[in-house]
C-alpha cells in the first residue's frame, strides 16, 4: 500500500483514501479529496513535516497525518 510520507520528493499521486476516522473531517477541510493530485514538494530538513502541492496551493503536514493518506 502506497502512502504520501513514502513518496519521494517530485512524484505525483492521487488520493484513493483517508484510513483514519479521527483526522478524515480535518484532510477532507484541507482539499485531501480522494481523487485529488498531490505532488511532494519538500521534505523539512529532519524529515517531518512534509510539504505537498494540492488543489492549487502548498500544504504542510506532519508525516503521521501524511500516512493517513492512501494513494494509487
Amino acid at each position: 500500500m502506497k502512502t504520501l510520507a513514502s513518496q519521494k520528493i517530485g512524484e505525483t499521486g492521487i488520493i484513493k483514501q483517508v484510513r483514519d476516522s479521527v483526522i478524515t473531517p480535518k484532510l477532507l477541510d484541507m482539499g485531501c479529496l480522494p481523487g485529488e493530485s498531490v505532488k511532494v514538494k519538500y521534505f523539512a530538513p529532519l524529515g517531518d513535516p512534509i510539504c505537498v502541492h494540492i488543489s492549487g496551493y502548498d500544504l504542510v503536514l506532519l508525516l503521521s497525518a501524511a500516512e493517513k493518506l492512501e494513494l494509487k
